[in-house]
């Protein structure tokens, strides 16, 4: 049930924590005292939750104190600011306003009570005081009390009446009632006619209350005596002081016109939709009379309506047809009140009664009005975070009141309703600002009515990012090459990554986490900016020396904490010729540039014929591919004719038959030269001796070995040559290897090894040839000085170049081709009778 509560002015009422009531005095600023509407809605047999009450007088000036909301809020003075206290009222005008610093509740313009409610006896506004962080909502209702500031009013300011001197005592004559705007105690309470002995005062009440003034004849009018009679009515309301309003009635005695009109319907009932034309036909009330003549013709007429009705309402005072003038609005009015009368000819007057109820029509949108946005919102919101608040109000009734709100679709929103017309938007999924930077809410309020209205707004949505994206680079991995010999400090790539996310979570800085270079830190090798991504070289790289490396960079984002990504950086060197051929074999005296000698002898026997191969020269490049391939050219020989180089094999062979006519001794100066640009080479001298036999070998051996000894060697062998045991000894010894030799004349020195074996079409060639660099040689060679004592056969990788045959010295010191049969337990020795390594002649 619904009560009231009347206090003593000066007191306050609030509601405290949980149920109870708490009523303080006080006076109020600005000399107001205040009154306190207490409203108690029980449901169920339960207190329900209540709002706020304030109760506040009509008419108080602007700045006047409501009451301390934050503290009947319980809210404290320090969360003011940032909870931000506010209030939202249905009106187009803010009628009240919440202090920022104190938290009271002030007026904010003039406070009318009959203008905001009019006859409505409770006037209660309606607010909500929102508060955020975290967003809630209270409902306050503020009571504007009735002062008596509106007097009773009169429709007109006097009544004509016309009365038959016929008429009999206990007639009545209605006046008209007078109207005050106020309520309660304040209103019209009742009449006072002004003292008379013809007429005393009636009042009657209707069914809501109101009161009507008649005039009731108590005794007979003699026209004769008197013609006309004025008399005063006073209307009094109950306020204090008491207001008044008065009409002046003059009464007209005439002759005996005893029939008053009288209507058909005491009350007429008309129904009328609102925003009909203007014309439209509300009713037509008749009244009829008995008399006869000008008694009987009628006039009808509105009596004591206000002015704004007759704006409305058209009454034609010939047929009493009603009619619309003005636009009925609904919202504004629901039902109209029409008092009609009818006076005949003789001034007889007949009243009656029009009530008007007004339909309500689907003319009002829907009104949305967002009291609450939340942007921009981060992206890793949890389902349901409230980013909206919407007010939604509909001014029509019923059906085309009720508001259904819709978003659009394919957005990861939803629309959950509140209360008291209240709705919250709500995400309703994951967001993604890398995907969706913004979104641009729709919102659709659509009522009931037929055809439906509605009305649209939007909400324009900020995602905030946050770190959920790594680094990417631009490349899966990335491949550079260096050509070696590069300047030191020089770029040598850029790695790039991008981030996804925005501004400082989007910050890339890169880093080498590790790297497969094992001497040395990799900061000397190269160095990472770790803003640009740019790497460079710290050091100049020998491609001989190290030919690649890997790095293993790391992309790091600003983030907190912070997002990386790996990639693999390969560098590999690229060679460039900058080595010159390496001359391997002959061994002694090779050299780069003209003018090299050699250290050895081979032997040529005189019967060879053409193709014979006599020697090899072997030479390696430490550069690789193009700058290792190597070709082989005679720059210089004793006998150009006699000898010819391989272009590739480095293979010296006998260009034609050696016949007896030749030197003996022969030089052929050979040149390596590589592939590079531009080339580089090495030149070598290969020295032969034309001989059958070792023994005819030995006078060219002997004077190959002066002429090649150093000043120091040759003086100590003149030395040694004066001492006459050392010669002798040498004699003997040298006679016996020329005996050896000349039993072995048939058997060439050379013969034991096989030159098919050096063949390219042999398996055992090796596969690399074309680049120049065959690592073996294969001609027997003879030392002229002491410290090349021996034989010279070069292998590769530890394995003998001849697979199957070996070349040794056996235990007599005689020069051997050994045959190595895995098969067998033993090694047949051919004796090559063709040289004894420690040979005196050759020391």
């Amino acid at each position: 049930m619904v009560g009231s509560l009347h206090l003593t002015p000066g007191w306050k009422f609030s509601r405290a924590a949980g149920t109870g009531l708490a009523i303080q005095s006080g006076e109020q600023p600005g000399g107001f005292r205040w009154q306190v509407l207490v409203l108690l809605s029980l449901f169920s047999g339960g207190a329900l939750s209540e709002p706020v009450y304030y109760s506040v007088p009509e008419e108080m000036g602007p700045g006047s104190l409501v009451g301390d909301l934050a503290k009947d809020l319980g809210l404290g003075i320090a969360e003011l600011e940032h909870r931000k206290l506010r209030v939202v009222s249905r009106t187009k005008k803010p009628d009240f306003r919440v202090s920022a610093e104190n938290g009271n509740l002030y007026i904010n313009d003039r406070l009318d009570r009959e203008e905001t409610c009019g006859k409505t006896l409770l006037c209660v506004l309606r607010l909500e005081a929102l508060v955020e962080n975290p967003l809630n909502i209270f409902h306050v209702n503020v009571a504007i009390e009735d002062i008596n500031d509106n007097a009773p009013r009169f429709g007109t300011t006097s009544v004509d009446l016309a009365v038959s001197e016929s008429t009999l005592p206990g007639a009545t004559f209605p006046l008209g009632n007078a109207l005050d705007s106020d309520v309660g105690s304040n209103s019209l309470q009742g009449y006072k006619l002004s003292a008379n002995q013809y007429f005393v005062l009636a009042v009657r009440e209707d069914k809501d209350g109101n009161k009507y003034p008649e005039l009731e004849l108590a005794k007979l009018l003699d026209r004769e005596k008197q013609s006309s009679h004025l008399l005063t009515l006073m209307a009094l309301d109950g306020g204090h002081p008491v207001r008044t309003g008065t009409v002046q009635i003059r009464i007209n005695v005439t002759d005996a016109n005893d029939n008053p009109p009288t209507f058909t319907e005491k009350v007429y009932h008309a129904r009328l939709r609102e925003n009909r034309p203007q014309g439209s036909s509300v009713l037509q009330v008749r009244a009829t009379d008995l008399d006869e003549g000008s008694n009987a013709q009628l006039t009808y007429s509105f009596s004591n309506l206000p002015d704004s009705v007759r704006q409305l309402f058209f009454l034609d005072p010939r047929n009493g047809s009603i009619t619309t003038r003005g636009g009925i609005d609904y919202e504004e009015a629901t039902s109209y009140t029409l008092n009609v009368e009818a006076k005949d000819g003789g001034g007889l007057v007949g009243h009656s009664k029009i009530e008007v109820d007004i339909l309500d029509e689907n003319d009002n949108s829907p009104q949305l009005t967002l009291t609450s946005v939340s942007s921009p919102i981060p992206e890793d919101s949890l389902p349901g975070t409230v980013i909206a608040l919407i007010n939604v109000h509909d001014k029509d009734a019923g059906e085309n009141g009720k508001v259904n709100l819709r978003i659009g679709e394919g957005s990861p929103f939803k629309i959950v309703s509140s209360s008291n017309h209240y709705y919250k938007v709500l995400t309703d999924g994951p967001l993604d600002r890398e995907r969706t930077p913004q979104y641009n809410i729709s919102i659709t309020a659509r009522d009931g009515g037929s055809p439906p209205l509605s009305a649209h707004t939007s909400i324009l949505l900020q995602v905030s990012d946050v770190n959920d994206n790594a680094p990417v680079f631009a490349e899966a991995s990335y491949t550079t090459y260096v050509g070696e010999n590069n300047p030191s400090g020089a770029s040598i790539l850029r790695v790039s990554a991008s981030d996804r996310d925005a501004e400082r979570n989007a910050r890339v800085t890169y880093s080498i986490v590790r790297s497969s270079v094992a001497e040395g830190p990799v900061w000397s090798y190269v160095s990472l900016n770790a803003q640009s991504g740019a790497v460079y070289a710290q050091r100049s790289f020998d491609y001989e020396q190290l030919r690649a490396f890997e790095l293993q960079v790391q992309a790091a984002d600003g983030g907190s904490p912070a997002l990386s990504s790996n990639v693999s950086v390969q560098v590999f060197i690229v060679d460039r010729n900058d080595n010159a051929p390496r001359i391997l074999y002959p061994p002694a005296g090779a050299g780069s540039g003209s003018g090299s000698g050699s250290g050895s002898l081979d032997l040529v026997p005189r019967s060879s014929e053409a193709g014979y191969l006599v020697s090899k020269v072997v030479a390696v490049d430490a550069d690789s591919g193009h700058n290792a391939w190597l070709s082989y050219h005679v720059v210089q020989a004793t006998d150009p004719s006699l000898f010819w180089v391989g272009l590739h094999s480095g293979e010296v062979r006998t260009a034609r038959a050696v016949s007896e006519r030749d030197a003996a001794k022969q030089r052929v100066v050979a040149l390596v030269k590589d592939n590079g640009q531009p080339p580089l080479s090495a030149t070598v001298t290969v020295s032969l001796v034309l001989a059958e036999n070792l023994q005819e070998a030995v006078p060219e051996m002997r004077e190959r070995a002066g002429e090649s000894a150093p000043e120091a060697a040759l003086q100590f062998y003149l030395v040694l040559a004066l001492a006459l045991i050392s010669f002798v000894f040498l004699l003997t010894v040298a006679l016996a290897v020329a005996m050896k030799v000349r039993t072995a004349a048939n058997r060439s020195v050379l013969g034991c090894l096989n030159s098919d074996v050096y063949s390219r079409a042999h398996p055992s060639y090796p596969p690399n040839y074309s680049e120049g660099t065959l690592p073996y040689s294969y001609n027997l060679s003879f030392a002229t000085t002491s410290a090349d004592n021996g034989l010279q056969f070069l292998t590769t990788g530890g394995q003998s170049a001849v697979p199957g045959n070996i070349l040794c010295s056996n235990d007599s010191g005689k020069l051997c081709l050994s045959s190595d049969n895995r098969d067998s337990n033993t090694q047949s020795e051919t004796l090559l009778e063709c040289a004894v390594p420690r040979l005196a002649a050759f020391d």
